[in-house]
């Protein structure tokens, strides 16, 4: 074989073992996505570039406040953020979320909710047994997600609570545009 078609080898050998370390990458551990509508806004907005880690629910469960993008169809993947968790019983009264009876604080809405006009409501009350399944409890292997812009976010609310093997990975990491890039936590 000449020095010529080794080099092409060489050349073909490195790609195709790139495009499979690249495949393995976004199969198993990161994917790119990005943000369609404005339920997830202050957030998220309409037109964010993020990357999905895959592996962090394949070695661990998802917690809440986690933003989270699952199969909500076949055809379509949505972003939200986990409000509810196995065990819990959840309810919304006077703009506070309820954890079993306990309040719960929700620093990445506070400011939309404390700029309501008097009379109006940023999340209309509700509870876990208002939900699509009527459950008392969020069984195991199922999540309750609400999107941030609970004016206009189609979620539990309306779907009901999403099984945790429907979820596709947590969003970490929003990269363009550039001024939006941060690592969320």
């Amino acid at each position: 074989m000449s020095t010529k078609n080794r080099e092409w080898l060489s050349w073909i050998k490195v790609i195709v073992i790139s495009a499979i370390i690249a495949l393995g990458i976004r199969t198993f551990l990161f994917t790119p996505i990005i943000v369609d509508g404005p339920s997830m806004l202050p957030t998220l907005e309409n037109g964010d570039h993020l990357i999905v880690n895959k592996l962090n629910y394949q070695i661990g469960e998802p917690e809440r406040f986690d933003i989270v993008v699952f199969h909500a169809t076949q055809k379509r993947d949505y972003i939200k953020r986990v409000i509810g968790l196995p065990g819990e019983h959840i309810a919304y009264r006077n703009e506070t979320l309820y954890v079993n009876g306990t309040p719960v604080e929700e620093p990445f809405i506070q400011e939309r909710v404390e700029s309501l006009q008097e009379g109006s409501h940023y999340t209309h009350d509700f509870t876990l047994e208002d939900l699509p399944g009527e459950y008392e409890k969020i069984p195991e292997g199922y999540v309750l997600v609400l999107g941030d812009n609970r004016m206009n976010s189609t979620d539990s609310r309306m779907i009901g609570l999403i099984p945790v093997d429907q979820i596709v990975g947590e969003a970490q990491l929003t990269y363009w545009p550039l001024s939006h890039f941060e690592w969320k936590t």
